[in-house]
């Protein structure tokens, strides 16, 4: 479902300025160096209305947690989570996915959360998936050596898919589930994830863990 347009969206952004980099390219490489307080750096890609973030940022403090959204009136919700909880180690910025290269320096991001990204069901579709051989590369440049993508999906023929993908681009898989919360809620919901999991659908997880791409 499309977002709607908020028509005080400007004005609330205003509000979080402290959140937002406007700019990314300037920060490539030196996300950590500009933040010493911070030991790892980790990106989300899609963060919707934030609650994943704040709530991740809140927990991982020793984290500087760097969410990627397009969609500024969705984003402006989890800027606004953030701010009002004090959070104080997350950043924003409205861009899209596919330039992250831009935005981050060869090894530097420590992990990758992607929660619930379009399925893309159609297979002419299928480089547009979060999880295809062309934006694997693309983590692959930024993400140090033992880097973690954390991904969740409601999708089964997206995780299945993704579990492929990985193993076949030089990712070692862990913590794979079809049924996340099946004994009990399991750790930090999107709103997406708190609706669907209401509703008795299955949350799909795995860890895939960057090894070289050469090794046997």
């Amino acid at each position: 479902m499309r977002m709607r347009k908020k028509p005080n969206l400007i004005p609330r952004m205003e509000k979080c300025a402290a959140v937002l980099v406007k700019e990314p390219e300037e920060r490539k490489g030196k996300w950590l160096s500009e933040t010493p307080e911070y030991s790892k750096l980790y990106v989300e890609l899609g963060c919707g209305k934030g609650r994943f973030t704040a709530q991740t940022g809140a927990k991982e403090t020793d984290a500087l947690l760097v969410a990627v959204e397009r969609c500024a009136d969705a984003m402006v919700i989890g800027m606004e989570r953030v701010c009002n909880d004090e959070i104080k180690n997350v950043r924003f910025m409205v861009k899209d996915v596919s330039n992250l290269a831009e935005y981050f320096a060869p090894g530097e991001a420590d992990r990758i959360y992607i929660n619930f990204c379009d399925p893309w069901p159609n297979k002419k579709h299928a480089k547009r998936r979060l999880t295809s051989p062309l934006f694997l590369k693309m983590y692959r440049a930024i993400l140090k050596e033992g880097g973690q993508i954390h991904f969740k999906t409601d999708n089964r023929g997206l995780f299945d898919y993704s579990l492929e993908q990985f193993e076949a681009n030089g990712f070692e898989l862990s913590e794979v589930t079809n049924d996340l919360h099946g004994n009990g809620i399991n750790g930090i919901m999107t709103d997406y994830e708190e609706k669907f999991h209401a509703m008795g659908v299955n949350i799909n997880r795995c860890v895939a863990t960057m090894k070289p791409i050469n090794e046997e």
